[in-house]
């Protein structure tokens, strides 16, 4: 296909030549021999001319594809890179549960008294519990690829109301307590436009983030204001904050901080979040402190759609 069109470039040419061979035949007389000379070289020029663009155009086409070709197999390395660390990021993140059920299984089995029995049991439910998560989440991030997205009004205010009390619940939590703070003045906060189930599901994942990496004494806040044409919504907290070279990859697949490795999670949390966000028009970000004060917030600031 090339070099057919290559082959382009040389018609204007071939014309020009053609027409000026014809100048020759076709004026003949004496007196106007320098007339059918400067015809037949005008066309011959023309149609060099015209050539040299038609080249130029094709060299500029090629050299674009090219570098089209070149950027193309950089990104399918990048993502063949990226499926490469998911896989082992996935490997690991399975095999921690699965290891600890094993080991408690043989306890279970090998157990003498009561206590090494129900110690042994407790361990395999909470293994088994981890494995649950971590493939109920897969399954979540999964169908936000195929599930349609709902474009409903969302009252913000309830929603972050309804969150703040279905944290509350779980029983690790049930001594904890999140400050709701949301700017009413000197107006109401707007509806929001989304999917109201997905919307709840990512600011609940950030409420779990923050109660999950802080202590009873520490705090955490859930905010919400509106800024120009969207609803920020914040959660803070005074935890153990996040290190500077893991800020950049939280919202990764799988991801784990250096210093989440001690805490239960499926690592799917936060690039769900990110995910729901993305899918709603809107961004979220991240910053952290480890000094004083420490602490850490997340921000999901999305679009009003009027």
């Amino acid at each position: 296909m090339r070099s057919r069109g290559w082959l382009f470039t040389l018609i204007p040419v071939a014309v020009g030549f053609l027409l000026s061979v014809a100048a020759q035949v076709f004026f003949s007389p004496v007196p106007l021999l320098v007339f059918k000379i400067d015809i037949g070289m005008v066309a011959f020029l023309v149609g060099l001319f015209l050539s040299l663009m038609v080249g130029m155009a094709l060299l500029g086409a090629a050299r674009e594809q090219r570098e089209a070709e070149k950027w193309m197999d950089q990104v399918d390395l990048m993502n063949q890179e990226s499926r490469r660390q998911f896989i082992r990021r996935l490997d690991h993140e399975i095999k921690n549960p699965l290891t600890g059920l094993r080991t408690a299984l043989v306890n279970l089995r090998e157990a003498r008294i009561v206590d090494e029995r129900e110690r042994a049991a407790e361990n395999a439910s909470r293994a088994a519990e981890r494995l649950s998560r971590l493939l109920a989440d897969l399954r979540k991030l999964s169908d936000l690829e195929e599930r349609p997205l709902e474009r409903l009004p969302v009252d913000v205010p309830l929603l972050l109301d309804e969150m703040t009390e279905a944290v509350a619940l779980v029983p690790a939590y049930e001594r904890r307590k999140v400050e709701l703070l949301i700017s009413r003045v000197p107006w109401p906060m707007p509806t929001l436009t989304g999917d109201r189930d997905l919307l709840g599901l990512g600011v609940y994942n950030l409420l779990d983030n923050a109660l999950k990496f802080t202590s009873a004494e520490e705090s955490v806040e859930l905010r919400a204001r509106v800024e120009g044409r969207s609803i920020v919504i914040e959660v803070a907290d005074s935890g153990m904050g996040i290190l500077p070279e893991d800020l950049g990859k939280v919202f990764e697949e799988l991801y784990r901080g250096t210093n989440a490795r001690g805490v239960e999670g499926s690592g799917l949390g936060l690039a769900l979040v990110h995910r729901i966000v993305t899918l709603h028009g809107g961004d979220l970000t991240v910053r952290s402190s480890l000094d004083n004060p420490r602490g850490t917030v997340f921000t999901m600031r999305l679009p009003i759609k009027r």
